[in-house]
C-alpha cells in the first residue's frame, strides 16, 4: 500500500493526539495513585509499640465525665499505699489488663448473636493484650519477677450482684465492666500525678485515652442489649463499686479499697 503526503500528514497529526492522551492519561494516573497513596498514609493511624519508650506522647483527656461517672474517688490512704508498694501496683495491673482481655474472650464464644458486641471486644482483645505486653515489658526495664498475687474482693464484690437470666446478666457484666474501666482510669491519672518515675507516669498518661473511652463503650453496648433503661442499674452498681472503694480494704491492689 502506497501512503501519500496528506496521509501520512494525517497519521502523524493522529499518532501525536494519541500520544499526547496517553501522557495526560498516564499524568492524571499517576495524580490519583499519588493522591490516594497520599489519603491512605495520613488516614492510617500510628500504631501503638510493644516497647513503652516508643510511644506516643500522651495527650490531655477530660476525664470529667469518668469522675462524675463514679461515686467516690480514690482516697489519699490508697496514693500512699501504692507508692510504697509500686512493684505490686505495677504486677497487679498486669493481671487486670489480662483479665480484662480474658473475660472479653470468654463473652465473644458466649454472645456471638450480637455484631457491635462482637466487634467491640475484638477491639478491646486487642487492645487489652498489648497493654499486658506493654507492662510485662515495663516490669522486665525493672528487673522485677513475677510473684503470685491473689485476686482482691473488688471484681467479686460487684459480680455477686449480678443478675443470674439474660439478657440481664449480660448487662450487669458489661456494667460491672464499665466501672472497672473507670475507676481504672481514674487510678491511672492519680497516680500519674504522684509517682517518682517520670517513664511510668508517661505511660499512665497515655493509658488515659483508651481506658476514658472504655466505659462509656461498656455502657453503650450494655443498653444495646437491653429493652429498658439501664440508668437504674448503672446507679445501683455505682454505689456498691463507691463502697468497696472507700471502705477498709485489708489488701492492697490495683483496685482495692482503702489500706486497712
Amino acid at each position: 500500500m502506497t501512503i501519500n503526503q496528506q496521509d501520512l500528514t494525517t497519521l502523524q497529526s493522529t499518532s501525536n493526539t494519541i500520544n499526547n492522551d496517553n501522557i495526560e492519561k498516564n499524568s492524571v494516573e499517576e495524580n490519583i495513585s499519588q493522591t490516594v497513596n497520599n489519603s491512605a498514609e495520613e488516614e492510617l493511624p500510628e500504631e501503638d509499640s510493644i516497647d513503652i519508650t516508643h510511644l506516643r506522647t500522651p495527650i490531655k483527656v477530660d476525664l470529667s465525665p469518668v469522675y462524675n461517672f463514679l461515686g467516690a474517688r480514690t482516697t489519699q490512704a490508697w496514693v500512699d499505699a501504692a507508692i510504697k508498694n509500686l512493684p505490686m501496683i505495677i504486677q497487679d495491673h498486669a493481671n487486670c489488663e489480662k483479665k480484662a482481655a480474658g473475660t472479653a474472650m470468654n463473652l465473644i464464644f458466649r454472645y456471638e448473636f450480637s455484631y457491635d458486641l462482637q466487634r467491640k471486644l475484638a477491639q478491646l482483645i486487642r487492645e487489652e493484650m498489648l497493654h499486658y505486653e506493654q507492662v510485662l515489658g515495663i516490669m522486665n526495664e525493672r528487673g522485677q519477677e513475677w510473684k503470685y498475687l491473689s485476686a482482691g474482693r473488688y471484681a467479686k464484690g460487684m459480680l455477686k450482684h449480678k443478675r443470674t437470666y439474660e439478657p440481664a446478666a449480660m448487662v450487669d457484666v458489661l456494667i460491672i465492666g464499665a466501672f472497672i474501666e473507670a475507676r481504672s482510669c481514674e487510678r491511672f491519672a492519680t497516680l500519674a500525678e504522684v509517682i517518682d518515675d517520670e517513664r511510668l507516669a508517661k505511660y499512665y498518661r497515655y493509658l488515659l485515652k483508651s481506658e476514658s473511652r472504655h466505659f462509656e463503650d461498656y455502657l453503650a453496648l450494655a443498653q444495646s442489649l437491653s429493652d429498658e433503661n439501664i440508668d437504674e442499674r448503672v446507679a445501683f452498681f455505682k454505689e456498691v463499686e463507691a463502697e468497696l472503694i472507700s471502705s477498709p480494704d485489708a489488701e492492697l491492689r490495683f483496685h482495692s479499697g482503702t489500706p486497712a
